[in-house]
């Protein structure tokens, strides 16, 4: 069985909640909340309610006993829309700031082999 869950248009650089990502692939599903709780990256907060809702997925679709059994198969960032803005400086100049977006996506799966690490 496997779950799935995505955000999409989160306000967080991809480059950053790939860090984040990096630290939960592979690894059990409490064990990775648990990794995502302690974090110091504010991409942590968002990368969790994505393995949440993942969780609550597998849980809504049944078909699985006890909450250990899920594991972390697949998470990737991937990078959204950029809004462009403007930054007044001196002399009547205006420099661009990037404003990044990411779509994270996270997969379980409840079987212990075929997964990556």
């Amino acid at each position: 069985m496997e779950a799935r869950a995505k955000a999409r248009y989160v306000r967080v650089t991809p480059r950053k909640a790939r860090r984040v990502v990096d630290l939960i692939r592979g690894l059990p599903a409490d064990q990775a909340q648990a990794v995502l709780r302690f974090a110091p990256q504010a991409a942590s907060e968002d990368v969790g309610k994505v393995l949440n809702s993942a969780i609550a997925n597998a849980d809504a679709m049944g078909g699985r006993s006890g909450r250990g059994m899920l594991w972390v198969r697949r998470a990737w960032v991937d990078e959204g829309p950029t809004l462009k803005r403007f930054r007044p400086r001196a002399q009547g100049r205006g420099y661009r700031i990037y404003k990044r977006t990411s779509h994270i996506t996270v997969i379980l799966s409840d079987d212990s082999e075929g997964g990556t690490r």
